[in-house]
Formats: C-alpha cells, structure tokens, sequence
C-alpha cells in the first residue's frame, strides 16, 4: 500500500485580531503556503492515482479546522481552507476510485508545540486542555492514516477525522 499523507502545520502564537494590521494577519496567514503546496501535490498526484485505477490520498488538518480558537484566526482559517479542499476534490474524484480524506490532530506530542515554553509548568497547562488528560502520540495519528488509506475505509470520502483526545468536544 503506498500512502501519502501531507503534513503542514507552524504553531502561532495567540493574536487577537483588532491588534493586527491586515499584513500582520497576513504574515501569521499560513493558508497561502498550505493551500498552494496542497493544492500542487493533488494536481500532479491524481493523474498518477487515475492512471493506476484509484487510491487515497490523507490530507492533514487539524482541530483547528473544525473549531475556532481564541487567538488563532490565521491558523484556523487556513485549515479550515484544507478540510474545504479535501471535500471539494472527493467529490470530484469519487467515482474514480479516489479517496482524499483529512486528519485533523489535537495537540500531538511534537516538536511543533514548542508553545509549552519547554518546562513541565508550561507542558501541563497544555494538557490540562485535552480530556483524555495527555498529549496525542504521532503513532495515533499514524494509525488512523494507515486505516483511511485501507480497504475496511473504502466507503469514507471527504472526512476530516478530529484525533484530538476530545478537545473540539468541549
């Protein structure tokens, strides 16, 4: 099975956006980069998944894009802009045997949250906000790839799959 998953993600900083200039927004706005990239991979990628008779293709997201946070305005609107593209190109390429879903991670124990300020303080109030009580694992997202790209996941077209141990529930 060949997957490919495509990850874009940079933690803002929290910005209410009455203190921004419009460059201001847009230089936080990741959604030209992420759109532009995702964009590019799809379009040379689906002709290669037509060409052998189908595929999936597993977008990435994040629980950003299905609920707002405060502060995060840029961010949320460019993965709400990724489950957008993820929708509109499954239903486009359904009935070819194409399947293009998201994941969209919680707070994942990686690099990129670099926000807990790197002390034990700063890591707890980040996971005093998930119920399950502890960061996500990359492995669990990893996991719910592999399942998207899967044969027992054939019928799911379009989803953006919260991995996020609860925290858009609240």
């Amino acid at each position: 099975m060949k997957i490919r998953l495509t990850v874009e993600g940079k933690e803002l900083a929290a910005t209410l956006i009455d203190s921004q200039t419009s460059r201001d927004f847009i230089a936080l706005l990741p959604l030209t980069l992420t759109m532009d990239d995702l964009f590019r991979r799809e379009k040379y990628e689906i002709p290669l998944l037509l060409k052998q008779g189908g595929g999936a293709i597993v977008n990435t997201s994040s629980g950003a894009g299905v609920k707002g946070f405060k502060g995060q305005a840029a961010y949320a609107a460019a993965k709400h802009g990724v489950i957008g593209l993820t929708k509109s190109a499954a239903l486009d390429y359904a009935q070819s045997n194409i399947r293009i879903n998201a994941v969209c991670p919680g707070i994942i124990a990686t690099p990129m949250m670099q926000f807990t300020g790197g002390t034990p303080e700063g890591e707890q109030r980040v996971i005093a906000q998930e119920p399950v009580g502890r960061m996500g694992m990359p492995e669990e997202i990893a996991a719910a790839v592999v399942w998207l790209c899967s044969e027992p996941a054939a019928f799911i077209i379009g989803h953006a799959m919260v991995i996020d141990g609860g925290q858009t529930v609240q």
